[in-house]
């Protein structure tokens, strides 16, 4: 039962007196210098977890739904399994051999095609315009129609192995190697056909669309922050946060575990549904990511207006762990609670009657559960306090063009020095020397 504790987590959300609450007091808080003293345990702690959890991932096999998708008492789910079950053929496996242009094309050479093609591993028969071929022999005439059309030729290869196997990706692949007719260009589709090209189509362009998003990403944060640390950190989290999910959909859906889900694996990952989890989960994390530093920011900036003397390297250390700490009490809870929204919200997914429905729920409610707690109570203040001041670093140019192109500086520094005058009013025996944090103009002061 996990009410008691998004009781205790979440419970002061609707508390009036929360406003006059000392954020040293509060749950979060306290949780966060936790993480702060245990930085290098903690953060190496949820790396190493998440990336155990995303190990899975590793043997993906990319592919496209098939009937097997649906549930057992489907129409179109009982006829197939039927026809693999008890028929030794299924034309539903079948390769189309088209050879577009004939003109220069003998009989003689179409039969000699269909022969090598029937000779491939695997392979059960080749229907051909000069008659049906097995293993390298015409076994019966042509039938109707001839499958020559407007000077095209059309041949049906059939299969034995399994639709988006191994063995069915290695079978295509000697097939588009059998020498063509008089070196005339041939076109093949089929279910395995249509399945390595439209992967293919996603992939090829994947690196960058990955690579714009991450870009667009780091100019957007990089205007909030003013840093070029931050910005990194959190593409880095990020996709860590991602890791659990991707990893369990391999684990699940492509290797076949917890079938009591009801899931049919077919030995691959229907390629369309990470991508969209990505781009939801990717999106949702940046979210938190940008309320979380958008509020440790606001500490940080009236960090630099209490003292006028360049501060010492643990002063400045101080003043960064405070700003987090009191960062993250102030925004953990509403993170927490929008997270445990969205992940009831995805969750009704997982008991859908289609497999990829339930992927599609079932990684995205890992995604955003793992982003709010491992990702953003944990590792996120972890990074910032190893990083120290740092985090805020930018090179001078940058820094300058962060200054001409932002404005409302001195909107967040009075803000943030109002917070910090209320949530530092009692301070622990762990911030004594961080209740008052120094100014910092620049990292070079440090």
């Amino acid at each position: 039962d996990v009410r008691p504790l998004a009781h205790r987590l979440l419970a002061s959300t609707w508390r009036h007196d929360d406003a006059h609450k000392p954020a040293h007091s509060m749950f979060w808080y306290r949780s966060t210098r936790f993480v702060l003293r245990h930085a290098v345990a903690v953060g190496s702690s949820v790396v190493v977890l998440l990336l155990l959890l995303g190990v899975p991932f590793l043997g993906v096999h990319w592919g496209f739904p098939d009937e097997r998708v649906l549930p057992r008492s489907a129409s179109a789910r009982q006829v197939a399994d039927l026809l693999d079950n008890q028929f030794t053929d299924d034309l539903g496996m079948a390769v189309s051999v088209v050879v577009p242009d004939t003109r220069g094309v003998s009989l003689l050479d179409l039969e000699h095609y269909a022969a090598a093609l029937s000779q491939v591993p695997d392979v059960s028969a080749v229907t051909a315009p000069t008659g049906t071929f097995v293993a390298g022999h015409r076994v019966s005439p042509p039938a109707a129609p001839t499958g020559i059309a407007d000077g095209a030729a059309f041949l049906t290869v059939t299969s034995t192995v399994p639709l988006y196997s191994q063995a069915s990706a290695a079978q295509l692949n000697r097939l588009h190697q059998v020498a063509t007719p008089a070196g005339r260009p041939v076109a093949m589709s089929g279910l395995a056909q249509v399945n390595r090209d439209s992967v293919d189509a996603i992939t090829k362009r994947l690196p960058t669309a990955l690579g714009l998003i991450a870009l667009v990403t780091f100019v957007l944060l990089f205007l909030l922050t003013g840093s070029v640390v931050l910005p990194l950190q959190a593409l880095v989290c990020n996709v860590l946060s991602l890791t659990a999910a991707f990893g369990a959909m391999v684990w699940i859906f492509q290797d076949g575990h917890l079938r009591a889900l009801g899931t049919t694996p077919n030995g691959t990952l229907n390629a369309n549904i990470p991508m969209l989890l990505f781009c939801i989960a990717f999106g949702l994390a940046m979210d938190y990511e940008v309320f979380l530093v958008s509020r440790i920011r606001e500490y940080w900036l009236a960090s630099q207006t209490t003292l006028e003397a360049p501060p010492s390297p643990t002063e400045a250390r101080a003043a960064n762990d405070e700003s987090t700490a009191l960062g993250l009490a102030g925004i953990g809870r509403v993170v927490t609670a929008a997270a445990l929204v969205m992940s009831i919200s995805f969750a009704a997914l997982i008991p859908a009657q289609v497999s990829f429905m339930r992927m599609l729920g079932l990684g995205l409610t890992l995604a955003v559960l793992a982003d709010a707690t491992l990702v953003r109570m944990f590792l996120v203040p972890a990074f910032i306090h190893l990083l120290g001041p740092w985090s805020w670093w930018a090179p001078k140019p940058l820094a300058w063009l962060h200054d001409r192109l932002t404005t409302g500086e001195a909107a967040a520094v009075a803000v943030g020095r109002r917070r910090w005058a209320t949530d530092t009013s009692e301070p622990t025996a762990d911030q004594a020397g961080a209740s008052a944090p120094p100014k910092l103009n620049r990292i070079d002061d440090v």
